[in-house]
């Protein structure tokens, strides 16, 4: 006698996921984080340049005129690692956020908490967990059809994330409409 496959509960997948993304100071090993965007399931809005510390040196021209930040903008209106750290902790404790760039991300909010010797008290996982095959399939058009919309005039992290939240959204609402036919 066959035993009965053990099931998983199935864990509900929010419509509107937390969501952070990260602007750098380039994409190699010596890059730093220089500013975050987060948009919350509910809707609230979180950005915060960095300015910084002394000893992150590293600067990519091709980075900046992605961004479009420069250094002496940072140096001029960024907070310290430590302020920005505290702000995010303050908003997100016990909270996981989602990035579709994490293994770029993850390594520059560990250097963020690392400057500001704290420790951080959320969490970040890449989106791809919250993804289903369909979504994979129509992320790239959707995402392009959202920008589109949304006409954006800078490549800003707390508008990407805004940008990510929403093909997120609409991307989950077609696989099921599709589905349901």
């Amino acid at each position: 006698m066959r035993e009965p496959e053990a099931t998983l509960p199935r864990t509900r997948v929010p419509e509107f996921p937390d969501i952070m993304d990260i602007e750098a100071s380039g994409f190699g090993s010596h890059s730093y984080p220089i500013e975050i965007g987060v948009v919350l399931g509910e809707g609230r809005r979180f950005s915060r340049l960095i300015r910084p510390p002394t000893d992150w040196q590293h600067w990519d021209t091709a980075a900046e005129a992605v961004h479009g930040l420069s250094r002496e903008l940072l140096t001029a209106h960024g907070q310290s690692p430590l302020a920005v750290a505290h702000a995010l902790n303050a908003l997100l404790a016990g909270r996981t956020l989602y990035s579709d760039g994490w293994v770029l991300d993850q390594p520059w909010l560990n250097r963020l908490y690392a400057a500001a010797q704290i420790r951080r008290t959320f969490h970040l996982s890449p989106l791809e967990l919250l993804l289903t095959e369909p979504q994979m399939q129509i992320w790239a058009s959707t995402r392009a059809e959202v920008e589109q919309e949304l006409d954006l005039m800078r490549h800003r992290a707390s508008q990407d994330a805004r940008v990510i939240q929403t093909t997120f959204n609409r991307s989950l609402v077609a696989c099921r409409q599709a589905a349901a036919r």
